[in-house]
């Protein structure tokens, strides 16, 4: 057991101030992905902020429509939310997707978008892992790298973003609410959160020292069907080896990338009248994989078509 102090938070910036005057802080929530980092080594802070007990765990109508999530919601009670139920299919399903029901009960919104990498040698103190220490290498590279990313990739990093949430986020254009150290609240579009891993892998999100998310916004719902499918070794305690959500005319995919990954490329093929397995095609032509990980570009190519054709019928 290494030595670390502990503060519970008063309120959001003080545990923003708290945390930008500690580099060696975390901020500390439902603790679901933290707390084993730290069993193992790979996280060590020296302080921690207790942020689970700030008063941001309600779900919100926002006046144009759409829904706030505050930070501290747990996964569960957002899945479970007749609003998010409704009007949201696509974020309901993938929550439900992801993790189990124990780990829901305890993950909170803003700790799953900033939750680490499933990475095996990330995950292995004893391996080169350059999101562990830059420069050290990346053992995935030639490696067991089956669950590794096919887009968006660097010689860097290979890692892929675990998130079922976040691909969900994703199609649906959210917002992510922060109060930084100085106690300035900042709005960051979903799609700039998360970084690729270019040649600083250890740097995964936009958010500077000591920010604190406190909150989601979802805009009104897109129009048009909505949908998340994935697919993994076995139904529970298994990481996803590809998913794809579907909401309107857009689409996101999961596993695939060390970000949740916007195809874009798809979007654009199907409003110029492309089938689902051309559009598909179109998204993952820069794909490649590492060896073990090859089949997962055609796995996501096929459950690309299948989504957007289920949302066609």
């Amino acid at each position: 057991m290494r030595p670390f102090t502990y503060e519970r938070a008063s309120d959001p910036a003080a545990a923003a101030k708290s945390a930008a005057e500690n580099p060696d802080a975390r901020f500390l929530a439902g603790g679901t992905n933290l707390l084993d980092l730290m069993k193992l080594g790979i996280e060590r802070p020296t302080h921690l902020i207790d942020v689970g007990r700030l008063p941001l765990a309600a779900i919100e109508d926002t006046a144009d429509g759409g829904l706030r999530l505050g930070a501290m919601t747990t996964n569960s009670a957002v899945a479970a939310d007749p609003r998010v139920r409704a009007r949201y299919p696509v974020l309901a399903q993938a929550l439900l997707a992801g993790a189990s029901p124990q780990l829901r009960n305890k993950a909170t919104t803003g700790g799953n978008l900033v939750q680490r990498t499933r990475c095996l040698y990330f995950y292995d103190p004893a391996k080169p892992c350059n999101k562990r220490r830059p420069g050290a290498g990346c053992a995935a590279l030639e490696g067991l790298n089956r669950g590794s990313a096919i887009l968006g990739q660097s010689e860097h990093c290979v890692a892929a973003n675990p998130s079922d949430m976040a691909v969900a986020l994703q199609v649906l254009d959210a917002v992510v609410e922060t109060v930084g150290a100085d106690g300035q609240a900042r709005a960051i579009p979903i799609d700039d959160l998360h970084r690729l891993p270019g040649d600083t892998p250890h740097i995964e999100t936009c958010l500077r020292p000591g920010e604190l998310i406190t909150a989601v916004v979802l805009p009104p719902p897109p129009q048009g069907p909505q949908a998340y499918r994935k697919a993994r070794d076995r139904a529970s305690y298994a990481g996803g080896l590809a998913s794809v959500a579907l909401a309107g005319g857009r689409i996101a995919l999961g596993a695939v990338s060390l970000k949740p990954w916007r195809a874009r490329k798809a979007e654009a093929a199907l409003a110029g009248g492309a089938a689902p397995d051309e559009a598909a095609a179109a998204e993952l032509a820069q794909a490649r994989g590492q060896g073990g990980n090859d089949f997962k570009i055609n796995l996501t190519r096929r459950l690309m078509a299948a989504v957007i054709s289920s949302g066609k019928a």
